[in-house]
């Protein structure tokens, strides 16, 4: 509820507000691609452990095998947003509008992880992942798993604007991509995957649901991905990050591995919310208030073997 015209807000009420909006949470699709680690350090080593061997018949003698190592960093930094009221309008806040500002702050703050994983996604054909190859390449390869692609093309009449039908051929090709990676024992390791997310610039947005949705297809038929609910969950999400440079690109992402394509990394404590108000030097010298978050923390990649680019061609 909005305070009343004219109505004086106190420093304590503002950070009030500020926690209580901080409470709404993150996008829901960030959870879904992300396994979130806490950090007590400047920087957090992590260590992936190739994949136990395969069970085979007991001949002689019983075969140990040492699970191969590969290990990265990921440097925490430290992240701020601030806002800035003039003391009189502490005073005399019109409308509510200060409270409008708090909330509009706390978005942008829920929001910022979602900023640097769709940096980390538009940068996956150009970064490295922890296998020294880029994050979304053509030849992956670890142990015994071959080669592997996890950036694939589909040609497309039309390359920026896919039919609902291409679409979901699109969608269905980077999940069969997925079901063929090997670990480096030479193992299937998404055979049992069920569920995805397809990430899609907003010139996508409309063929994206529609392939995922519509019952029928073109001429009639019965549409691929619906007709294959009681297989997999196939949900949407649409990413205005990715518009200015992804025009005939999209994403596919496993979200029920227990190993997930990225890693979110927060430092312990990492996030305050700080203010600079009432009778503070600041305040008295500038006549305003600063009230601001801060979040340190880090985002990384991590199992590029849940993730598929797809290029319209």
């Amino acid at each position: 509820m909005y305070p009343s015209q004219y109505q004086s807000i106190t420093t304590r009420g503002v950070r009030g507000m500020l926690l209580q909006a901080l409470e709404t949470g993150a996008a829901s699709w960030i959870n879904d691609l992300v396994m979130r680690t806490t950090s007590d350090q400047a920087s957090e080593n992590y260590a992936w452990l190739g994949a136990p061997p395969a069970m085979h018949e007991f001949i002689g003698k019983r075969k140990l095998e040492q699970l191969p190592e590969v290990s990265f960093a990921i440097s925490n930094k430290d992240h701020e947003a601030n806002l800035v009221i003039k003391s009189k309008d502490m005073r005399r806040d019109k409308l509510g509008m200060i409270q409008t500002r708090v909330n509009q702050l706390a978005d942008r703050v829920n929001d910022y992880p979602a900023t640097l994983l769709s940096t980390l996604i538009l940068n996956g054909g150009a970064s490295l992942a922890y296998d020294g190859q880029y994050f979304f390449d053509t030849d992956h390869s670890e142990g015994s798993s071959g080669s592997l692609s996890n950036s694939i093309s589909v040609d497309i009449t039309t390359t920026t604007a896919p039919t609902a039908d291409e679409m979901a051929v699109a969608i269905m090709a980077a999940i069969q991509k997925m079901y063929g990676f090997k670990d480096n024992a030479g193992q299937p390791m998404n055979q049992n995957a069920r569920a995805f997310t397809v990430m899609v610039p907003t010139t996508f947005m409309t063929a994206a649901f529609q392939a995922v949705t519509a019952l029928l297809g073109a001429n009639g038929q019965s549409a691929i991905i619906p007709s294959l609910r009681d297989k997999f969950t196939i949900n949407v999400e649409v990413n205005p990050r990715l518009d200015a440079s992804w025009t005939t690109k999209f994403s596919v992402f496993r979200t029920d591995g227990n190993v997930k394509p990225f890693i979110l990394q927060e430092e312990e404590g990492g996030r305050d919310v700080i203010a600079l108000g009432d009778g503070s030097e600041y305040e008295q010298m500038n006549k305003e208030q600063i009230f601001g978050v801060d979040w340190a923390g880090n985002v990384g990649y991590g199992y590029w073997q849940g993730a598929v680019l797809v290029t319209f061609t």
